[in-house]
């Protein structure tokens, strides 16, 4: 007998999906059909390592999020050839499958969609997919509001860049989803300590320094699929003095 087409399953989740029952034929078979048209050679080295390593319930993850990423090119590319750097592919499954809820699946989807060049050689999305391998479900949460809610511009120097940002804890405990604020501060600074926002809680008063960084609102813009300039991205423009930036 001839062996079957190994293309149809290059996540390699056939077998677990069948047997589990976690996901359907077809979803399995548009994530791989879509991993091997943008980099045949991770996703079969990808799916080696769930066939060996990896359970049922991150290849549900990992083919969730592939549907998603195919889903945002399909909306952008307009039937050009695209794909994504190995590397690229491979780290943002490995990170991604840990990933459950639309929310954050829809970040890694995000990024991975935003890798997929011309040539498949850009690796500069590897630095964000690092970031967000580092945070915790209620800290996306944060950036996502803080970057979509505060007003940003266009420095002298071309970048993009962001106006102070303050909010109150009770707003940030019901963003976060926690109900602990001594938890809430430990995100606070985890976040600080990557760079991704100002400050956080100043410790004798009660708002919390929310600016995010400019690595922080690429981040979020990389992750929502966009490979464009985040000056664009945001709509930004130059700050003119003595006057607030009002977002289109």
């Amino acid at each position: 007998m001839n062996e079957p087409n190994k293309s149809l399953d290059v996540l390699g989740v056939k077998p677990i999906a069948d047997s589990v029952n976690t996901v359907t034929k077809g979803t399995v078979d548009g994530a791989s059909a879509f991993l091997s048209r943008i980099c045949l050679p991770a996703a079969e080295e990808f799916g080696l390592l769930l066939k060996d390593k990896v359970s049922s319930w991150r290849a549900k993850n990992a083919v969730e999020i592939a549907n998603k990423a195919q889903a945002l090119l399909e909306g952008q590319v307009q039937g050009l050839v695209v794909s994504a750097h190995p590397r690229i592919i491979y780290s943002t499954l490995e990170n991604g499958s840990w990933a459950e809820d639309d929310f954050m699946q829809n970040l890694w989807a995000g990024l991975l969609a935003s890798s997929c060049t011309s040539d498949g050689k850009d690796e500069s999305n590897i630095i964000l997919i690092n970031l967000l391998s580092q945070l915790t479900g209620s800290q996306a949460k944060i950036i996502s509001h803080i970057c979509q809610n505060s007003n940003k511009y266009k420095g002298k120097g071309g970048f993009i860049t962001c106006e102070e940002f303050h909010m109150e804890p009770e707003e940030l405990l019901e963003i976060s989803g926690i109900d602990d604020i001594h938890q809430l501060d430990r995100e606070l600074d985890h976040l600080r300590g990557l760079e991704l926002i100002t400050a956080g809680f100043d410790v004798d008063g009660r708002t919390a320094d929310m600016t995010p960084h400019a690595l922080c609102l690429q981040l979020f813009a990389r992750s929502q699929g966009y490979v464009g300039s985040p000056i664009e991205f945001y709509g930004a423009k130059e700050k003119s003095p003595n006057k607030p930036i009002k977002q289109d």
